[in-house]
């Protein structure tokens, strides 16, 4: 069981004790923190609220809306909706800002309050820190009971925001329908039922559903990986379709399927869409430092620059602002287009792709064969909390000091063609090393490389407290 508040909000398992798990205690102190910052900082008591169909969402929502309103702030909810469909409407109506009830790829005992500013943006880590003080302070002033916010039901906008999309310029919704794409979905039993499924059919796609059932329980692990897809590929073969398409439980991560039942893979989704964007519309594109270096190639194919960010979509989205990027995102399958708004959005990235598979005219395998081949090796070491971080980086920092480093998020270690990349999760008490090659076996040889290095380092440090000449305490970590 967890308890996670970091400054894009609060996130944790259902049940259990306050202060270690999520429970009511702690959602409401976090949503009254984040209330009482909105009326501190904005004119505009207002807050914009949606959800995915995990379990717990309903009373979630619940406790939340009913706190924000005790705050004085009137609230529109849109009920069952998706990340960027709460991140599009924050903006339209005017208010002062959102939050979203997820907790994106987490099993279905997670649950999270994500934060988002008036511009429907996720809040900045100043902001967020911000607002952790007001959770650890607890100097929240209710509204006396004239002046309780109001509250208003609206489910109007998916289709809001499936029309923006089917607006935009490099959306060709004719040539699409012309195409009459077969196109297998997992909805993974939560918005995508509502969101992906009618985006489809208005682009005349005929739409096979998998896990279609609104349950919040997951008929797999929620995250779009290859292990968690084999149905989705079988199907694919099965009813012989151009493609198969797997969203996140919030619709922000986009993973697609080859008519051949193979992997697109989900760090080609961004390098697939912003081929097809820099094509029509050159400029810099932007990506984190744990993505593949694909979109760097593309982006030299094309003569444009690269960027990389931490990681982390608030980070992106800053880089892409400071140069002006025409398309950016994250490796998870995260689409960033800003002529929508600066929000991973699988939606968009949909509409954008198929466009761009219309164009290209030959099956989804035959375009990722044009791509560079690089294959990313994902592991995770979960931490205890004694894990002294900062004192393991610097040590492989110097171990790999003849090697090209990059501290800005964590440690990523570059090598003649390759890389590896460690980092703290912003979601979960985990060490994520991720590490690429154009061959499997090497990607994953880096990353057991390193795992031997971080025991190693890991013994030293302990021999280092146990003799006096470090501060260091138990800094044992779960392989």
């Amino acid at each position: 069981m967890a308890l996670i508040k970091s400054i894009s909000g609060i996130r944790g398992t259902i049940g259990g004790n306050a202060g270690e798990n999520l429970t009511p205690q702690d959602i409401v102190e976090c949503a009254a923190a984040f209330g009482q910052w909105v009326i501190n900082k904005t004119s505009n008591p207002k807050i914009v609220i949606g959800r995915d169909a995990r379990i717990s969402g309903e009373i979630v929502n619940n406790l939340v809306v009913n706190t924000l309103r005790a705050l004085g702030i009137n609230v529109v909810d849109l009920g069952l909706s998706t990340t960027p469909t709460v991140e599009i409407a924050v903006p339209e109506e005017n208010a002062g800002a959102g939050i979203i009830l997820t907790a994106s790829h987490n099993p279905k005992h997670w649950n999270a309050l994500k934060l988002l500013n008036h511009k429907g943006e996720f809040i900045s880590k100043q902001d967020g820190e911000e607002v952790l003080q007001y959770i650890e302070n607890g100097s929240i002033e209710f509204a006396q009971v004239d002046n309780l916010g109001t509250y208003t039901s609206d489910d109007s906008y998916i289709q809001k925001h499936i029309d923006k999309i089917i607006a935009l310029p490099l959306v060709d919704q004719n040539a699409v329908k012309d195409k009459a794409f077969k196109v297998v979905v997992d909805c993974v039993n939560s918005t995508g039922v509502i969101s992906i499924v009618p985006l489809l059919e208005q682009l005349g796609c005929q739409v096979i559903v998998l896990n279609e059932e609104l349950t919040g329980r997951f008929a797999h692990n929620p995250e779009p990986l290859p292990e968690h897809l084999r149905d989705l590929s079988d199907a694919v073969t099965f009813h012989k379709a151009h493609l198969g398409i797997a969203v996140d439980p919030d619709v922000d991560r986009l993973a697609l399927v080859n008519e051949d039942g193979e992997m697109f893979g989900e760090e080609y989704t961004l390098v697939a869409v912003a081929d097809y964007i820099i094509q029509a519309t050159p400029g810099p594109a932007v990506s984190n430092l744990s993505s593949t270096k694909a979109l760097q190639d593309v982006c030299q194919k094309h003569g444009v620059q690269y960027e990389a960010s931490a990681v982390g979509e608030v980070n992106v989205v800053e880089k892409m602002k400071s140069i002006n990027a025409v398309i950016g995102g994250e490796g998870n399958g995260g689409i960033i287009y800003p002529e929508l708004h600066y929000g991973r959005d699988a939606l968009a990235g949909i509409a954008l792709f198929l466009s761009y598979l219309v164009k290209f005219g030959k099956p989804i395998s035959f375009l990722k064969r044009t791509y560079p081949f690089y294959t990313i090796s994902k592991n995770k070491i979960q931490l205890t909390p004694e894990t002294d971080l900062d004192a393991l980086f610097e040590k492989l920092r110097l171990k790999y000091s003849k090697n090209k480093i990059n501290t800005i998020d964590g440690l990523k270690i570059e090598f003649e063609s390759d890389w590896i990349h460690l980092r703290r999760s912003n979601t979960e008490p985990i060490i994520r090393i991720y590490s690429e090659s154009s061959s499997e076996v090497i990607a994953n040889n880096l990353a057991n490389k390193i795992k031997t290095d971080i025991n190693e380092i890991l013994k030293e440090l302990k021999k280092e407290s146990d003799t006096g000449t470090s501060d260091n305490s138990e800094l044992w970590i779960q392989m």
